[in-house]
């Protein structure tokens, strides 16, 4: 059982992830996209047809079927998915694999991708707890290094200060409440509730004024104490309660041990949440799992997922890749994407294209905002012309080794440029090994 404590005041604390700034699909009422809104930027084709997909899906005219995103690396197709996600709800499981996983994994590929399905599946769950509830003032995280690789820091702990209109506490919690924290981004204005008994949290909205890029839910600063009893709601996923129903304990959901679990358990843990939701205890929160890389499948794979598309039981399943034609994997045929036909059959294709200049230069100023990187204008035109002759990910990896060689001062053109120097782009490497193989010859 996580371990909370009242403490005194924090600082704040950073976080950063490459999707992290994706906030939903941004269309207005009408399901036009505007250029930039929710953490993205252009694609609006692309994201005008997602935002058709996730209608359909709430209306529930997706059932056995999928969404395919192609279009070349960097341009977004991870970012739409997300979105996607995000437009269906905060707290919709949002699961990330790649094509080649199921092949590094320790366990069958069948069951791999079964615990990717059911880890996307989420269960609603609300009743009457102990819960720390109000808006987030104040958050640090406490990090360590990673036991197995000292050059990776993780969390250890967490002191949060929360407060409502009548009172203020600080508490202090352990690295599983930590994780929770960094993977929901809660920041500082959030309000939020954490269960004191198990240490779960809750995604409430935001009581601070929207910044017109990132849009959260609207909300009051609440009442009352911070500590009160009240109704709870949390969302597990179908995986967690396999994993408890193995161990035997429901809130030991963190760690698992590897070990493949039965049909048998889960036959149980299914017949269990169809009771809660047939008793109102619960609802079904379908997810998404996003599969990058599919051409890396092979044909016992397609045929796995396209059986559990047609489960009851079945996450909103997105496919993205960034071949044309090419080889089913395990068989000689080629065919479209490398996926079979009676598997394209059921997906719905959107295409995704390069971005262009004025929207790489939007986008470089929404990680520099993310990563807060101070970036000036000269700087981040220079990065918007580079990532036009090379790619998105190679301007945008630019960025950190430039607030580097800034000092963590102002990062100016010049510090592109050195940055630049140091890291080389796709074509300049191939150039140089292309070289000393000349040479060598």
């Amino acid at each position: 059982m996580p371990v909370i404590e009242e403490v005194t005041a924090p600082r704040s604390f950073e976080r950063v992830g490459m999707h992290s700034h994706i906030k939903g699909l941004g269309l207005d009422e009408n399901g036009k996209a505007r250029f930039m809104a929710d953490g993205m930027v252009g694609q609006v084709k692309a994201r005008e047809a997602a935002g058709i997909a996730v209608e359909l899906i709430k209306r529930g005219k997706l059932a056995g079927k999928g969404i395919l995103l192609v279009g070349p690396t960097g341009s977004g197709k991870t970012a739409i998915a997300m979105g996607i996600a995000r437009e269906l709800g905060e707290d919709v499981p949002f699961v990330q694999i790649a094509g080649s996983e199921i092949y590094s994994a320790e366990v069958k590929k069948t069951e791999f991708l079964k615990e990717a399905l059911r880890r996307a599946i989420g269960v609603r769950i609300s009743e009457e707890r102990k819960v720390y509830e109000g808006e987030v003032r104040e958050i640090r995280i406490n990090r360590t290094r990673h036991p197995f690789n000292p050059y990776v820091e993780i969390p250890e702990s967490v002191v949060i200060t929360l407060r409502t209109k009548d009172d203020e506490k600080t508490i202090r919690a352990g690295r599983e409440i930590a994780y929770q924290l960094m993977e929901m981004g809660v920041e500082e204005g959030d309000v939020i509730q954490i269960d004191a008994e198990t240490g779960r949290i809750s995604k409430i909205g935001t009581t601070k004024e929207e910044e017109g890029l990132f849009f959260k839910r609207r909300v009051n600063l609440p009442s009352g104490p911070v500590l009160k009893i009240k109704e709870f709601t949390y969302t597990v996923t179908l995986h967690d309660l396999d994993v408890a129903n193995a161990r035997g304990n429901i809130f030991g959901l963190l760690f698992s041990t590897g070990a493949e679990i039965s049909d048998e358990i889960r036959g149980r843990v299914d017949e269990t949440v169809k009771k809660w939701i047939e008793e109102g205890k619960a609802s079904l929160v379908p997810g998404v799992l996003f599969i990058d890389e599919v051409h890396m499948l092979d044909i016992e794979a397609f045929s796995f997922l396209a059986r559990a598309m047609e489960s009851e039981l079945a996450p909103i399943l997105i496919l993205a890749t960034n071949r044309g034609r090419t080889k089913i994997r395990g068989t000689d045929l080629e065919a479209p994407h490398g996926i079979p036909i009676d598997m394209l059959d059921r997906l719905l294709i959107i295409n995704t294209e390069p971005y262009r200049k004025e929207e790489i230069r939007e986008i470089v100023k929404i990680r520099a905002k993310e990563e807060k990187i101070e970036v000036s204008e000269e700087a981040i035109e220079y990065l918007a012309e580079l990532g036009e002759k090379t790619s998105l990910r190679y301007a945008v990896q630019l960025l950190a080794p430039a607030s580097v060689l800034a000092r963590g001062g102002k990062v100016e053109k010049e510090h592109i440029e050195r940055a630049k120097e140091y890291f080389a782009d796709l074509r300049r490497s191939m150039e140089f090994v292309e070289k000393l193989e000349g040479m060598l010859q």
